[in-house]
């Protein structure tokens, strides 16, 4: 299972990448796209959305099931990968590379994410 040590993540399967302009860009795991298999629709946030942390803002569905994506903070939605959307199985390629959104983060914000290692054995897979 591919698991960057660079990023950071949430025990329901989104990473998280601090990026040099504050903001944060998040995705889903290789583990969720793998559990999810052939993804076939993505829903994104509305820009400009405001979210808190754990709130459902995004949905993935794969010809399995469908599944949300939560906020890994709180903070604002200030992008949204389209293209994603019309490619959808670009996060199966490379879960790592697609992203879905990029957040600000309120203020103050302290994000409680596991570390790779603490992702590692949220999973089962050290």
């Amino acid at each position: 299972m591919n698991i960057p040590p660079d990023l950071s993540y949430t025990s329901s399967h989104e990473w998280v990448r601090k990026d040099k302009d504050g903001t944060v860009t998040v995705g889903i795991t290789d583990h969720a796209q793998a559990a999810l298999g052939d993804l076939v629709y993505i829903e994104l946030p509305d820009v400009g959305r405001k979210v808190s942390a754990g709130d459902n803002c995004a949905v993935v569905e794969s010809v399995k099931a469908a599944s949300d994506v939560y906020a890994p903070m709180n903070g604002e939605i200030v992008a949204v990968n389209d293209e994603i959307t019309s490619r959808p199985e670009a996060v199966n390629e490379d879960a790592y590379g697609a992203w879905l959104f990029r957040m600000k983060l309120d203020q103050g914000a302290q994000p409680s994410l596991l570390d790779a290692k603490g992702y590692e054995m949220e999973i089962g897979e050290s």
